[in-house]
C-alpha cells in the first residue's frame, strides 16, 4: 500500500495532536450541553474514535452512513442515507464528525436532514478541509488541516475501500486510480 503513496501529508503524531487540540475546543464549547457526537461512516471511524476518546464532558454516539460518490473519485451530488441514526435527536445539540469536507454536498444535506429531525444544535468537526473542491457552502465550526486538491487516503480515508488503516494521510499516486 505504501508503494502507491505520493507523499505523506501528515503523520500520527501530528493527527493525534491536531485531534487532542479540537477535542479541548469541542470540550469547552459543549460544557453543560446534551451532545450527541454522529460519526459519518465509514471514513470518520478512526478520527470520531480519537476525537472521543479526548472530548472531556459526557457525550452520547451515535453513527450515519451516507454516500454521494460509491466506488467513483467524483461525487454524484445525489446523497443517500444508508444507514440513519438510533436514536432520536430533539432537543440535542449535535456535532457531526467527517473525515474530509470536500464538494460540502453531503454534509450540507446532513445538517438539513438532521435539523429537520429537531436538533437543538448541529455543527461540524472536520480531520480534513479541501476547500478547492467545494461546491456548496457548508459551515465547518472545527477543522484540523487544509489539504491541496488531490486524492487523499489514510486515517479512515479510503479509495474503493482500500488505504483506510493507513497510520498517516497522504496522497495516492493518480496511476493508481486512473487505470
Amino acid at each position: 500500500m505504501i508503494k502507491d503513496i505520493k507523499e505523506i501529508l501528515f503523520d500520527e503524531e501530528t493527527i493525534k495532536a491536531k485531534i487532542v487540540e479540537l477535542a479541548n475546543l469541542i470540550s469547552e464549547d459543549y460544557k453543560g450541553k446534551n451532545l450527541v457526537i454522529v460519526g459519518v461512516l465509514k471514513g470518520s471511524v478512526i478520527f470520531a474514535a480519537e476525537l472521543i476518546k479526548n472530548i472531556k464532558v459526557p457525550c452520547e454516539i451515535d453513527f450515519m452512513a451516507v454516500s454521494s460518490y460509491g466506488n467513483s473519485t467524483e461525487t454524484s451530488g445525489v446523497v443517500r442515507i444508508l444507514k440513519d441514526l438510533d436514536h432520536g435527536i430533539e432537543g440535542k445539540d449535535i456535532l457531526i464528525v467527517e473525515d474530509i469536507v470536500d464538494s460540502g454536498i453531503t454534509l450540507n444535506y446532513l445538517g438539513k436532514y438532521l435539523q429537520g429531525r429537531g436538533a437543538k444544535s448541529i455543527n461540524i468537526v472536520t480531520l480534513l478541509n479541501k476547500s478547492a473542491r467545494r461546491k456548496t457552502d457548508v459551515d465547518v465550526k472545527y477543522q484540523g488541516f487544509d489539504v491541496p486538491d488531490e486524492f487523499i487516503v489514510g486515517y479512515g480515508i479510503d479509495y474503493a475501500e482500500k488505504y483506510r488503516n493507513l497510520p498517516f494521510i497522504g496522497i495516492l499516486k493518480p496511476e493508481v486510480y486512473e487505470k
